[in-house]
């Protein structure tokens, strides 16, 4: 029979500690939570009790919040909340580790952090291999650590140049004729891929960028005959692409480029019930080497809280509907030999 050996550990009190505490203790509670160990606050220590193993993975963490510090890095916007959930569920992964890695990245103006432990293997997958698919619901972050990783890999000269896409489909409105040029028409598409590049990048450099063709943002069908060297292209809004576009994509790639390709597979906009190139892909290329599936869920939703409660309704409900199209599909039994009707 296994012995769990339980153990107290006390670590001093040191300078800034507290900012590793957070609002109301919550970070404390996650890593309770996820480590299984409690913590208690003294005068001048932290108090920490749990198996030795999980007591030390914590006491990791206040080791590596101490130097983190003192080497100046400041946690913005729930980074650190986010870096927290990623160490207490990954052992192998610690707190210090992580910020460096993120720095290692040049993401432009901002640090962008994985906030689950999905966007950090989606990072790691996207700097090992040449072609990425990211798959998941809306606010999961899939779009803008694509755009993050195409900066970093710009910034880094690993690529010449970063080429955007997008299949031009209303997300159930019709928008009718839109005045002006060819790219003011199709822009209302692209507008998300425009605001992420806009918060990792200077407004001046993207700028410059988009005038020079370092960075392209277009339709997926101006993709069309071209062979894609020295680049990194993301097809945004996979879903909505047809098996042809699809195809056409997936073949464009060149030397030195690498490609990511997101979508949701629930959201499909496409008219007359057109079978989703993303789909089909996903099945069709599931088993060839070299390329990643990155499946995200509710639980690496990083936009406001209320998103994963809104995206785990619809997602019941679905699953509720499909029951009960499958119980309306079985065979009827019979009850019995059916009596001749009398004339």
């Amino acid at each position: 029979m296994l012995t769990i050996v339980v153990m107290k550990k006390s670590i001093e009190l040191v300078s800034n500690i507290e900012n590793l505490f957070g609002t109301r203790d919550e970070n404390l509670q996650i890593m309770e939570e996820g480590l299984s160990v409690t913590i208690e606050l003294k005068a001048d220590a932290v108090q920490i009790e749990g198996a030795a193993r999980d007591v030390a993975r914590a006491e990791q963490i206040f080791t590596d919040f101490d130097y983190l510090n003192r080497s100046g890095l400041d946690f913005k916007n729930g980074e650190l909340v986010a870096m927290l959930k990623v160490v207490t569920q990954d052992e192998s992964t610690t707190l210090r580790g992580l910020a460096e890695a993120g720095k290692q990245r040049s993401f432009g103006k901002r640090q962008v952090q994985p906030k689950s432990m999905n966007q950090r293997r989606y990072l790691d997958a996207i700097e090992k291999y040449d072609m990425v698919f990211a798959i998941g619901p809306a606010g999961t972050g899939k779009t803008y650590l694509a755009v993050a990783m195409a900066v970093s890999a710009l910034n880094n000269k690993k690529v010449n140049r970063i080429i955007l896409a997008r299949p031009a489909v209303e997300a159930g409105e019709r928008l009718g004729f839109l005045p002006g040029t060819l790219q003011e028409k199709v822009d209302p598409y692209l507008r998300p891929l425009y605001d992420a590049l806009y918060e990792l990048m200077e407004g001046e450099r993207v700028d410059r960028c988009l005038e020079k063709n370092v960075i392209e943002i277009a339709p997926i069908a101006f993709m069309r005959g071209r062979t894609l060297n020295d680049s990194f292209v993301i097809l945004d809004e996979a879903q909505n692409t047809t098996s042809e576009q699809m195809k056409m994509f997936v073949t464009r790639l060149g030397f030195n480029s690498k490609a990511v390709i997101t979508g949701d597979i629930t959201q499909i906009d496409l008219p007359n019930a057109k079978k989703s190139g993303l789909l089909e892909a996903i099945e069709v290329l599931k088993n060839v080497e070299g390329i990643s599936f990155n499946y995200f869920g509710e639980e690496d939703v990083v936009r406001h809280n209320l998103v994963s409660r809104i995206i785990r309704a619809y997602d019941e409900r679905a699953k509720s509907q499909q029951m009960s199209l499958e119980l309306a599909k079985q065979p009827r039994e019979q009850e019995g030999p059916q009596e001749p009707l009398q004339q």
